[in-house]
């Protein structure tokens, strides 16, 4: 595959994961899929421009919010629109880490679900369930039992595989447990020939730098909508 043909797949991830490799943990069918209740409440469609939403109405409920990637036409009848913006979609390009930099790092597993949809309901680092933390590698960093630190995987298709979930506690940010979790999971990645790629919204600019520090660049910006039915 090359890389412009990998690199297609990212301009509707959320559908080729939903009917890829997280197609056990995805409801839906035909041209619409969304992530299972409990998961990150993100939906799919075979044509991002043109969604199916009367196929994915039957597997919502009313109030139910989902984050919709590539959409920007008005809503259809029986839908609303909560929230909209850009975001810039990244991908790896830097050279691989030479050593873990997280190596104290602890992965988490089902007993700290709980903790990690906390710290992520207080951060917002994007779209979170609380079973999440299944649907790839996710480390995190503790202050006695307490969970201050994460970062782990999403979407993925292809080549291609997603960093998602970093956040920090605001009581312990600027110490660098972001970046040091983070390029654990990218090497994590690298080493079994993964392309690491992430989404960052447009005004966290913060974060893109801190991104483009560790060797992402920007693939393309995407709208990103928060969309309900009515």
């Amino acid at each position: 595959m090359g890389n412009s043909e990998k690199l297609a797949i990212l301009d509707n991830i959320a559908w080729h994961t939903l009917v890829g490799p997280h197609a056990r943990f995805a409801a839906g069918h035909g041209k619409a899929r969304r992530y299972a209740r409990g998961f990150s409440p993100i939906v799919g469609f075979a044509d991002a421009q043109s969604p199916d939403f009367a196929v994915l109405a039957a597997h919502c409920e009313p109030g139910e919010h989902f984050y919709c990637d590539g959409w920007s036409a008005e809503a259809p009848q029986g839908w609303r629109i909560d929230a909209e913006s850009t975001m810039f979609k990244m991908v790896w390009d830097g050279k691989a880490p030479e050593r873990d930099e997280a190596p104290d790092a602890i992965r988490l597993a089902e007993e700290h679900a709980a903790q990690a949809l906390e710290l992520a309901t207080l951060t917002r680092p994007g779209p979170f369930g609380p079973r999440t933390i299944e649907l790839g590698e996710y480390f995190g960093y503790f202050e006695g039992s307490r969970l201050i630190a994460m970062a782990g995987e999403r979407m993925c298709a292809g080549e291609l595989h997603e960093i998602s979930g970093v956040c920090v506690h605001p009581d312990f940010q600027g110490r660098g447990m972001a970046r040091r979790l983070m390029s654990k999971v990218v090497r994590r990645q690298l080493m079994r020939n993964k392309t690491p790629f992430l989404h960052v919204m447009r005004d966290n600019t913060g974060a893109r730098t801190l991104y483009e520090r560790l060797g992402f660049r920007n693939y393309r910006e995407s709208a990103v909508r928060v969309i309900a039915r009515c």
